[in-house]
């Protein structure tokens, strides 16, 4: 018999009339020949209300004590769904995240799910009963209830699927799938049949809300077939699987709002002081994105990075002391900005997308101050007033209004496939762990710098532009935002190519009237690529550590969803590489 893990989100139970009409999608599921388990959120806006009681007693609430204030929002709404399904004639049974036996560890309020025991629900299933899972909600070692923080109920729903060997797990929301981008904001965003698990990673950490990326994360390790649907209508939605919808360059685009950048400015250009700088954000349980560094000049460099703009007062905090412990310069940051991506497995074999995409911004007169880019994704940091305006002309200049004339078919691997012995041991221990997939060194590079460009819009087009007319393939692109009107563009290029590549950077630096490029004929690229690697917070810590006591200096750093790529002197390389597959040898597939 196959069985279906169905997810209901906070809109799609908001009154009992919803609940009634979830119940009646599950009832329909259970019709067609599936064993069902439903796995609910709050209703509506119960969660926000619940933070709220408590801020009027307290801005510092206990955490153990909210977690176990959250999770009842979860309860009332399991409680009415198994009264809804009794009413309508089927049999059912409501379970707790302890009552299922969802273990996690002890981080309370964004706590990471270790195990999941499924026989109570088993048991249920084998006797007919459709189960209602409290979704957002677990239970640690010591017995308290534990919430899994935003997104938590998509996170359940996506576990609970992979643990019982789920044939899908529908995620019912208040859209009818994944677009290509917010149809909220451009509403000729177009909806897509199909997207990969890697794609909808980078966009879901993007800022795009349809699911959290950490339980696409799941998806992926346990290669759950995802179904997106509208919890108002039964026409299909979206499914998330392993392969891409087209061989397009670029799926979808998003834009994350509400961040910040931060850059510790005239930092010691030595080991360790980037592994310093990230040991402390990760202590502080801060998540960084968008890590660019650039090369160092006379002795100090400059890394910048974003976080949610709820996080940077904290971050702040974090940064003023990292000053004093490492003799940098100061803090600089940026309060309203916003990161407008590109995403798409099709970049890994096609070139041309990033000139392609800072062109579209540059004829909008958008200033673009800081860029970074990975295989699937290029990520430009602009003000928070040009958000719209950068994600409409990313979108329109790569057609994504447009429904590819040539669709993929879905590549499916349901949990049923994968080796039961491998599937047992990760039910039992483990399984939101990172998942590092390869760790690569590239030594066929060269790096080109050009450390004092105007920071103007069209900088970025124009380089870029020439740089592809002149044949020359880029791989990694880092822009570091700008300092007294000037920023500086690292690129790394085929060593075969840099003298032509050298050429183009210096008529440009000429026709910008700024310093000659400086350039690095043989430079190594380290690359690790997995699962989780943004959501487990010391992961860039453990990296930068390891080749910090290999006494091995970072030089130009770039981060994505799924990979982190960093340069270091070519002929460190190869003792980097034997260094990082030390470190992370535990987390290696």
């Amino acid at each position: 018999m196959s069985l279906i893990v169905q997810k209901f989100g906070g809109t799609s139970v908001a009154d009992p009339q919803k609940i009634l009409g979830a119940a009646r999608k599950a009832i329909r599921a259970a019709q067609s020949g599936n064993q069902v388990v439903v796995v609910v959120s709050a209703m509506g806006k119960t969660t926000d209300h619940l933070i709220a009681l408590a801020n009027e007693i307290t801005d510092r609430p206990n955490s153990r004590e909210m977690d176990t204030l959250m999770s009842s929002g979860e309860q009332i709404t399991i409680a009415l769904m198994a009264i809804a399904l009794e009413s309508l004639g089927y049999r059912a049974v409501s379970m707790t995240g302890a009552q299922i036996g969802i273990k996690t560890d002890n981080t309370h309020t964004k706590a990471r799910i270790k195990s999941i025991s499924t026989d109570s629900m088993r048991r249920a299933l084998d006797a007919g009963r459709i189960v209602i899972a409290a979704g957002f909600q677990g239970i640690n070692d010591d017995g308290d209830i534990t919430t899994l923080g935003r997104g938590g109920s998509d996170t359940s729903a996506v576990a609970l699927a992979a643990a019982l060997g789920a044939d899908e797990c529908e995620i019912y929301t208040d859209v009818d799938g994944v677009y290509t981008t917010d149809p909220r904001i451009l509403p000729e965003a177009r909806k897509v049949s199909q997207i990969s698990y890697d794609e909808m990673l980078e966009l879901a950490s993007l800022g795009a809300g349809v699911m959290h990326s950490r339980s696409i994360e799941f998806a992926k390790k346990f290669g759950v077939t995802v179904h997106v649907r509208s919890s108002f209508s039964d026409t299909d939605g979206t499914l998330i699987v392993a392969t891409p919808e087209s061989d397009m360059p670029v799926a979808g685009c998003a834009v994350a709002r509400n961040e910040a950048r931060l850059t510790l400015v005239g930092v010691p250009d030595k080991p360790g002081n980037a592994m310093w700088l990230f040991s402390r954000i990760a202590e502080a349980k801060i998540a960084t994105d968008m890590i660019v560094q650039n090369i160092g000049l006379e002795g100090r460099t400059d890394i910048s990075f974003t976080v949610p703009a709820t996080d940077l007062n904290a971050t702040l905090d974090v940064l003023n002391l990292v000053t004093t412990e490492i003799g940098a310069e100061r803090v600089d940051y940026q309060e309203k900005a916003a990161k407008v991506s590109a995403v798409g497995l099709g970049m890994e074999s096609q070139s041309g997308v990033a000139e392609k995409m800072f062109r579209a911004i540059s004829t909008k007169g958008i200033n673009i101050s800081m860029i970074t880019t990975s295989e699937i994704k290029i990520s430009a940091l602009v003000d928070l007033d040009d958000a719209a305006e950068t994600l409409r002309a990313i979108h329109s200049t790569f057609n994504l209004q447009k429904a590819p004339e040539k669709l993929n078919k879905p590549e499916i691997k349901t949990t049923q496939s994968i080796n039961k012995a491998e599937l047992n041991i990760a039910r039992l221990s483990g399984m939101e762990d990172i998942i590092i997939e390869s760790i690569n060194l590239d030594r066929t590079q060269a790096r080109i710098t050009l450390p004092e460009v105007p920071d103007k819009p069209g900088i970025a087009a124009d380089m870029f532009e020439r740089i592809a007319s002149a044949g020359i393939v880029v791989d990694m692109i880092v822009q570091s935002c700008g300092r007294e009107g000037k920023a500086m563009i690292s690129f790394t290029i085929p060593r075969i190519v840099l003298d032509k590549a050298t050429i183009v950077s210096n008529e440009l630096a000429n026709e910008w009237n700024a310093a000659p490029a400086q350039f690095n004929p043989k430079v190594a690229i380290l690359t690790v690529r997995g699962t989780g690697l943004r959501s487990h917070t010391g992961l860039a810590y453990r990296m930068f550590k390891t080749l910090a006591d290999g006494n091995i200096n970072v030089n130009v750093i770039s981060t994505s969803e799924r990979s982190i790529s960093i340069t270091i002197d070519d002929a460190l390389g190869e003792n980097g590489l034997q260094l990082l597959k030390k470190e992370f040898v535990t987390e290696m597939m």
